[in-house]
């Protein structure tokens, strides 16, 4: 008997070792299979011939277990896979064993291999079922001991291939992932050697059950079935940007009819400008305190160090006369009703008031482009210090954390009215949707959705109302679409969710909410095994129909890929009729497997039936 093994990559960094013999252009002496074999690895004069006429591979034979010949095809150079594909795909085809080595410093070689050269070894691995070890040869910079995968030890990543990438290859390619430091006796011996000589004994084992006649390769003419490709990639659904923060900007700068809180400076009376206090009470526990505050009198008190001369306490900011005014007049554009009155005290405040609040509106976490446009405005190093200590004082925030990960991600746009989502607080409008009740904020719907600002700022019912009644829509449903104009996330729990989502978006013409349910749709469907496919009450051909009646294009096409892809499990469900003559033709034409490769698939199902029935049976 004879085992074929193949060996593909280099175990040394660029290709070739220093002081190591090289066999024409070929294969190493010294390296990892030559080492294993010893003394009785031989290269025969066909064999030498046939390197130098192709210089990438070298074929070398021993000995093992006695008598079985172990023949070795080592080729270090992955360009052959794209200069000679075919001549490699034949030398895979004869494998017993496939060994794939790579050397642990030289990351530019691997990351080539994990991301061109294994894709397309995959599918043929897995047809085949032969078996691979994968070896990292070589010592990195930071080991004295086991492989560490902890990320603040890694000071070598950027040169070395990590623990963790090796062992993400493995099971990629479904092979068995060692790491030897070096190439000596014990590693080769004990650890190669052992790994080697198990999938070898495996292999005898299963070509003394075989048949002569089974045996890959044996006969010229055996016959083959045919070759499935796989399936074409779905075309990826792609999403917008956040324009949160901008919209949040866009509120501040224009939306000045839905603001009830004006700030004035303390010294002239002068008007400085207007907010939302929804917004301002959702971002800062200052504000909310200020506005909210369980009695009148109550004032909450700067956490600066600045004192004024007689040493008291120095409040950043008071309310007029001590509360808040209801139906106060406001100048053309504003609409009447509840007006909270602000006095700056703070000078530094009152010169930036701008500033901060574009900082406050947009998420409260651009630290850098606060501090940027204070030293533009003021000038002043220090006098920019001292506001960024009050700016932080109205937010809540310490000045030891504002470096930190977890202050950073305390503060991220879009999570500052979460506590606005559904909540009664400053709320001025009310949606009544198939009974239930939900609270929501006119300046935060209008700065988020175009149909709802052009709702309530137009001479439509809604922008004088207090309750508006919301029809077509489950409450479940719009109560998601308002989770996303208050967080700028959606996370529908199911298909049918996520496509009620979807339509409401395309009434409201919130496209990025619509290709977030987009994305959703594809992720459920494509998490379904084949099983749950085949056995789903979902319809995808009518998924197919909504996504074009509410101009989800990118879902309306994606669908008919997973339908050609699935063909075999939609060709046979009834709805499959209720695709019109230009889908049907475009999902004939996509889909997998194809018409050519059943037809492959039958004429070689058939010559198999008649090649037993004439064979010799013998009773």
């Amino acid at each position: 008997m004879s085992i074929h093994i193949v060996a593909l990559g280099s175990e040394c960094p660029g290709g070739v070792g220093p002081g190591e013999e090289i066999m024409g252009q070929g294969q190493l002496q010294g390296g990892l299979l030559w080492s294993y074999l010893g003394h009785g690895a031989l290269v025969g004069p066909c064999d030498l011939e046939s390197s130098l006429h192709n210089p990438a591979f070298m074929e070398y034979t021993s000995r093992v277990f006695g008598d079985v010949t172990v023949v070795v095809r080592d080729c270090p150079s992955w360009d052959l896979l794209d200069s000679d594909w075919a001549s490699v795909r034949k030398v895979l085809e004869q494998a017993d064993i496939l060994v794939i080595k790579y050397s642990v410093t030289d990351k530019l070689a691997f990351q080539q291999v994990r991301n061109s050269y294994a894709p397309r070894l995959r599918p043929l691995l897995r047809h085949w079922g032969v078996p691979v070890i994968l070896v990292a040869v070589g010592a990195r910079l930071n080991d004295e001991g086991p492989p560490c995968t902890c990320p603040l030890c890694a000071s070598d990543w950027s040169s070395c291939v990590p623990h963790g990438e090796g062992l993400q290859l493995s099971r990629d390619l479904g092979a068995t992932y060692l790491e030897l430091p070096s190439l000596n006796h014990v590693f080769v011996g004990r650890y190669f050697g052992s790994v080697l000589e198990y999938f070898m004994i495996q292999c005898l084992k299963h070509k003394a059950k075989e048949r002569p006649e089974k045996r890959r390769g044996n006969k010229v003419n055996e016959l083959r079935p045919p070759h499935l490709e796989q399936p074409a990639r779905l075309p990826p659904i792609r999403v917008e940007e956040s324009s949160f923060s901008q919209d949040m900007q866009w509120l501040l700068e224009r939306g000045v009819q839905f603001a009830d809180v004006a700030f004035y400076a303390g010294d002239s009376g002068k008007e400085l400008g207007w907010a939302h206090a929804a917004v301002l009470c959702a971002v800062s526990p200052y504000f909310r305190q200020l506005l909210l505050g369980p009695k009148s009198r109550e004032r909450p008190q700067s956490r600066c160090a600045c004192r004024e001369r007689d040493g008291g306490p120095h409040s950043l900011l008071s309310t007029w006369d001590g509360g808040i005014i209801d139906d106060m007049p406001r100048s053309e554009g504003h609409l009447t009703g509840r007006l909270s009155r602000l006095v700056v005290k703070d000078p530094l405040l009152c010169m930036c008031l701008w500033e901060t609040l574009m900082f406050i509106y947009r998420g409260a976490w651009e630290w850098e482009h606060l501090q940027e446009a204070l030293e533009e405005k003021l000038k002043n190093s220090l006098a920019v210090a001292q506001l960024m200590d009050r700016v932080r004082s109205l937010i809540g925030r310490d000045r030891g954390l504002r470096d930190t990960p977890s202050a950073r991600a305390a503060q991220l746009g879009p999570q500052t009215l979460v506590n606005l989502f559904n909540s009664p607080l400053y709320s001025d409008v009310i949606f009544m949707v198939q009974g239930s009740v939900l609270p929501a904020h006119r300046a935060v719907l209008v700065a988020r959705c175009d149909v709802m600002a052009a709702m309530f700022s137009g001479k439509y019912a809604e922008a004088r109302s207090r309750v508006v009644p919301i029809h077509g829509v489950s409450s479940d449903t719009f109560l998601s679409f308002l989770e996303y104009l208050y967080t700028d996330s959606c996370c529908p729990a199911s298909v049918l969710q996520a496509m009620a989502v979807l339509v409401c978006a395309e009434m409201y013409q919130v496209k990025r909410l619509q290709h977030l349910c987009e994305v959703c749709v594809c992720a459920y469907l494509q998490s379904m095994p084949s099983r749950e496919l085949a056995s789903t009450g979902i319809s995808v051909v009518r998924l197919l129909r909504r996504a074009k009646c509410h101009n989800a294009e990118q879902l309306y096409i994606w669908l008919l890929h997973f339908i050609a892809n699935n063909y075999l499990i939609f060709s046979h469900k009834p709805d499959f009729l209720e695709l019109s003559d230009e889908e049907r033709e475009q999902v004939e034409r996509l889909r997998w497997p194809s018409r050519g490769y059943l037809q492959e698939l039958s004429e070689y199902q058939q010559r198999r039936r008649k090649l037993r029935k004439s064979r010799c049976v013998v009773m």
